[in-house]
């Protein structure tokens, strides 16, 4: 474990701030207020509006295409999904079913691998843990901008765009593909996360086909919606590009990703058994080595969570254990070393 990781002892901080209210910052958030902090949650936008909601759900702690240090921390997660959503319905008084509980992994070269491993819609995800936070003391602060950060002798105040302020002992920075923007304005040094862009698609499956399990190979996934509004569809995704910020939806990619998924399933070629429903383009946080940043960050009382890229709606109920145990002053219970938010930056 690196120094900055290291906890200098259990500590209970009564104020914190968590930036962004994606499934990361909200996951972090609901762990915290848990276990008795008091959480303000400040979005620059809307919560929940981002990445959140253009993810497929998959819930891959075993997809072999993932970088051998997230088996732990997956596992983790894995372990924590079923009181994750259990705290989320308690509270909102909505159930997230699983989608799916199989996956056939297509081995390049070699025989499909069918893998125990559940999906989820993040959408009724998102639609649950809204209202879940709307039934704790968490205050959020949706359309809401900070100024600058100041350190204080017990924190740090944040200054807002409205002439506003709150000190804080403790920030988390959950910001996503905004990461680098928002540390180097708010803290001067600017965090290596980017945005990766995917563009995705969802079809209406024909009931001619059973169509129950995730398809999956390293180019593409299929995923189907088997319970609530999106029963009888298929998520198809997804592309990767490095094109900043822009969301724009190309339908010369949209037709790439069908063509790849007609190689697993040939009938999805089809525009006509396999209409379009919607398409849409996410932002990924991505790290140059495309591992999470989980840890504490570039001034005392600063925690970092993000850089998640394609497995943020996997890895969110472990990261919110594990940052909550960070900034509690815990040790946590998986190897975050090769997490560390610094690595890629020297401290002079």
């Amino acid at each position: 474990m690196s120094p900055q990781n290291c906890p200098t002892g259990p500590r209970s901080p009564r104020d914190v701030v968590v930036l962004g209210a994606g499934l990361i910052g909200l996951a972090a958030a609901l762990e915290m207020v848990d276990r008795g902090a008091s959480v303000t949650v400040i979005e620059r936008g809307r919560i929940l509006a981002s990445a959140s909601t253009a993810a497929a759900g998959m819930l891959a702690a075993d997809d072999p295409c993932n970088h051998a240090s997230l088996r732990d921390l997956s596992r983790l997660s894995i372990q924590r999904y079923p009181k994750f959503l259990h705290r989320i319905e308690h509270l909102s008084g909505s159930a997230i079913p699983f989608q799916t509980q199989t996956t056939l992994q297509y081995m390049a070269g070699g025989p499909a691998l069918r893998l125990d491993e559940n999906s989820i819609d993040p959408r009724q995800l998102a639609t649950a843990l809204s209202a879940a936070i709307q039934a704790t003391t968490i205050h959020l602060l949706e359309n809401t901008r900070v100024a600058s950060i100041e350190a204080e002798t017990s924190g740090s105040k944040l200054r807002l765009e409205d002439g506003s302020s709150l000190s804080t002992g403790t920030i988390l920075f959950a910001t996503g593909a905004w990461t680098a923007e928002a540390s180097n304005a708010l803290v001067g040094k600017p965090l290596s996360v980017s945005p990766r862009k995917g563009q995705m698609l969802r079809v209406r499956i024909s009931p001619s086909h059973s169509f129950q399990e995730v398809h999956r190979s390293e180019r593409i996934y299929i995923v189907p919606r088997t319970q609530g509004p999106q029963a009888g569809t298929a998520v198809i995704g997804a592309t990767v590009e490095e094109a900043g910020f822009d969301t724009t939806v190309c339908g010369r990619d949209l037709d790439g990703l069908r063509a790849l998924a007609a190689v697993l399933l040939p009938w999805l070629s089809s525009a006509e058994e396999a209409p379009m429903v919607e398409s849409w383009a996410g932002l990924r946080p991505a790290t140059p080595d495309l591992l999470p940043m989980l840890g504490a960050g570039l001034r005392a009382g600063h925690f970092i969570a993000t850089g998640h890229y394609r497995n943020g709606i996997l890895l969110a109920p472990a990261t919110a254990v594990v940052m909550a145990d960070l900034i509690e002053g815990k040790p946590p219970t998986v190897n975050l070393s090769a997490f560390s938010p610094l690595r890629f930056h020297s401290e002079s």
